[in-house]
């Protein structure tokens, strides 16, 4: 399980992006949104940097 602090996601739409990303990346990942604490656990056997990449790249830098 990754978790992660997003504090650019914002809105449905952040979400959307971010569930789309994952079932993408790695159509086994189980998602846990919690949108007004900007938190997104995932669960997928890829690593931890695969997942910090991508939402990097989306525009969904992982706070540290």
């Amino acid at each position: 399980m990754h978790d992660f602090l997003l504090p650019d996601m914002s809105c449905g739409h952040c979400v959307a992006t971010i569930t789309k990303l994952a079932a993408a990346l790695d159509p086994q990942a189980r998602l846990d949104i919690d949108l007004p604490a900007h938190r997104v656990a995932v669960d997928s056997s890829l690593p931890r940097e695969v997942w910090v990449k991508a939402l990097d790249e989306a525009g969904y830098t992982p706070a540290a």
